[in-house]
Parts: structure tokens; sequence; C-alpha cells
């Protein structure tokens, strides 16, 4: 029997010493770490299953601050006088391995990027910000608009702007992964 994939909060029930993705500290952290982090409300960690059980992949969510001299200044001085703004980190986002070629990346990513975007309407937030652990993992990154920090190799963000437009496309494929999970995939319209 095929179950529809879904996100929802890690708990309890999700079998975490299952999961490999193939890189030790992504497996590590939701072994170890990642129910404690949910516990000391350090992070948000989100599962993809389609059993209720098994971990297909996840992702953190945790609130965070961008200093305005670390991203571009032509953005920079479009913002604030103040010296920060609010931000969404994307701390880990990780499949396993047993998924790959199947979009599951993908997926995760659409769904974190549509919470961050959603909740950014109650609790301002003006970027999402990802630290990629590798090249592979910032060209990922890069397909779906994120741009790098000029001061900080490897770190890489997408204001939430840019996000609502790529929601708003639906040919763009983060638009059509979304459509994958159960629920509505789109974000709600914001009052405004």
């Amino acid at each position: 029997m095929s179950h529809a994939l879904r996100i929802e909060p890690l708990g309890e029930q999700h079998d975490r010493a299952a999961f490999s993705c193939g890189i030790e500290p992504l497996d590590r952290y939701l072994k170890t770490q990642a129910g404690q982090a949910v516990e000391k409300k350090l992070a948000a960690v989100f599962v993809l299953t389609e059993d209720g059980k098994t971990i297909l992949g996840y992702f953190t969510l945790s609130s965070y601050v961008i200093q305005l001299d670390d991203i571009p200044d032509s953005l920079a001085k479009k913002l604030t006088k103040m010296r920060q703004v609010p931000a969404t980190l994307l701390g880990r986002l990780a499949r396993s391995f047993h998924t790959k070629g199947k979009g599951f990346g993908e997926i995760l990513l659409a769904d974190a990027l549509k919470k961050a975007l959603v909740n950014s309407e109650t609790v301002a937030s003006w970027a999402m910000v990802v630290d990629a652990k590798d090249q592979k993992a910032a060209e990922f990154y890069k397909r779906y608009g994120f741009a790098e920090f000029p001061t900080i190799p490897g770190r890489l963000f997408l204001p939430m702007n840019s996000i609502r437009e790529l929601f708003e496309r639906p040919s763009e494929p983060l638009a059509s992964a979304a459509s994958q999970i159960a629920g509505d995939p789109r974000p709600a319209e914001p009052s405004r």
C-alpha cells in the first residue's frame, strides 16, 4: 500500500536510528541531537515520511540574524539603517541515500521555504539563510535563486520576496515539488 508523502515535526514515532544520508555529521545530528534541539527550542526539526515512521529526509529551521555588512550593499541600503535584519536559518537538510534521484531534496527545500515564508508573516524574517556543506550543495541552492554572501564563503541567502515569487509561478520546480507533499502545497496569502 502506497502512502502519500508528508512532512511533519520530528516525533518519538520516527525511526531516527535507521536514517542515513551518507554524511556522518548530518546522520549523527538526527540520531543524537535533533530531539534535544527540539526540546530546548533551538531548532524545529521536520521529517519527510510516507508511513509516519520511516524518515526519508529531514530539515531544521531556526531564527537567525543577518549582519547587513555581510550582504551586498545594493540590498543592505534598501533595508534599514539598523545593523542587522531577522532571517530564518535552514540549519540542516538531508535526504536518505536510498532516495537519491527521487527529488526528495527538492521537496524538503520547497517545504522549508514554504514554512519560512508563512512564518515570516507572523515573526518577521527578511530571508532564508543556509550554510552549504560543499560546492555541490551550494550549486543545489543556487539553482533555486540563493545567492552567496560576499563576505562568508558557503553561506547563501534567498529573500522572502523571492521565495514568494517562486511559489507564485506554478511552472517553477519548487512549486511543483511542493505539490507532491500531502496538504496545501502553496503558502497562504498573507494579509497586506
